[in-house]
Order: structure tokens, then C-alpha cells, then sequence
């Protein structure tokens, strides 16, 4: 007990005037050196085990293959099949603002809760041919379609649009993640969009 209430006025006094010194107290149990590896080390040595197996060049070469097939060929818009029942419907394209809209200076140009149908400022130009590229007879009617009208841009739900742009000569679009047949609530393809006032129409056509 003495000894325990020496330290402690030790350390008091050390702590009273702001000197710090290291002191050797012993060794207070077992040490045992580090048994793990190392993990970069580890993660090195397996590395390089993989590179003289060939393992490490196979699997670059697949993720290599993934994303050309990625490319060349998107995952296909999930939700959508082939037209069973020819469909016409129409679309409002407007939508409210849910924050304030403003210039570099910060003065206000639309507060939010305002609503806008962009069909006011910039008409749809062409029209959108949604269409899988999987299914042979879709890609005859595109083709059959967009012979007789100009102005009309091919967009795909499945299929590879590089492989229709070689054949075509022609820009081909891929609605990615299905952003825009959502959003224009389209179930079926082939599916024509085209404008008519302020409002967009969608015709889901029959394959033939």
C-alpha cells in the first residue's frame, strides 16, 4: 500500500511541474511476435501465384469480354415484350419544379411548384421508334418504317445497336436502364412516338 501512494505522489508532482519522462516498467506479461501475415504481402504472393498459374490472364481476359459484350450489347429493358394488342395512348410530358430555379446571380427564375411543359419551348423533331433488336420481324418493320419517313430515330429496348449501325449506316440509340419507356409508360414494342399539340402520342404497333 505504501508503495502504491509513493506513485501516486509521483506521478502527481510530475504531472504539478510538466515533466514527462518515459520509464521502463518491465515486461507485465507473455509477448508473442506477430503471427499474421502481412496483407499486402499476402495479397502480393497471391498475385503473383495466379500470374505464373495463368489465372490472372484468364480472368482479365473475361472482364476484358464482359465489358465489349457490355458495350456492344446492353442488358435488354426489363418489362417489355412483343405487342399482343395494338395500343394508343397519350402523354403529358409536363412536370412541376420541386426547387427553386435560379441565375448565376441567384435571382429567382421559376419558384418551385411551378409547372412547365417543355412541348411549349422545343418540339420533338423526330419520331421515336422503340423496337428489340432481338426479334428479327421488329427490326423488318423498323426498317420498313424509317424507309418511308426520314425523320424518324431508332431507339433499342434489346440487341446490339453497333451491329444495326454497320448494317444500317445510320446513328442507332439504346434506351439505357429503360429511362425513357418508363417514363413514357410504354409496356410494348415496337412502340411509335410522335407529338401532336402538347401532348406526346405512343402507338404500341402489332409485329406483322
Amino acid at each position: 500500500m505504501r508503495a502504491l501512494a509513493l506513485m501516486g505522489l509521483a506521478a502527481l508532482a510530475l504531472l504539478a511541474t510538466g515533466v514527462a519522462r518515459a520509464v521502463d516498467l518491465g515486461t507485465l506479461g507473455p509477448t508473442h511476435g506477430i503471427a499474421e501475415p502481412h496483407l499486402l504481402a499476402d495479397i502480393e504472393k497471391r498475385l503473383r501465384e495466379k500470374e505464373r498459374s495463368g489465372e490472372l490472364q484468364r480472368l482479365m481476359d473475361e472482364a476484358r469480354a464482359r465489358g465489349i459484350d457490355a458495350v456492344r450489347q446492353p442488358a435488354p429493358v426489363q418489362g417489355l415484350h412483343a405487342t399482343e394488342a395494338a395500343r394508343t395512348f397519350y402523354v403529358d410530358p409536363s412536370f412541376t419544379l420541386d426547387r427553386n430555379v435560379t441565375d448565376a446571380s441567384g435571382r429567382l427564375l421559376f419558384a418551385a411548384g411551378t409547372r412547365k411543359n417543355p412541348l411549349e419551348v422545343v418540339s420533338l423533331s423526330t419520331r421515336l421508334l422503340f423496337f428489340d433488336a432481338r426479334d428479327q420481324r421488329q427490326v423488318t418493320q423498323a426498317r420498313g418504317l424509317m424507309a418511308g419517313e426520314a425523320r424518324v430515330k431508332p431507339i433499342l429496348t434489346g440487341g446490339s445497336y453497333l451491329d444495326l449501325m454497320r448494317a444500317w449506316r445510320r446513328p442507332v440509340y439504346y434506351d439505357q436502364q429503360g429511362a425513357l419507356t418508363r417514363r413514357l409508360g410504354i409496356r410494348q414494342v415496337p412502340a411509335l412516338v410522335s407529338q401532336e399539340g402538347l401532348r406526346l402520342r405512343v402507338d404500341e404497333l402489332v409485329t406483322r
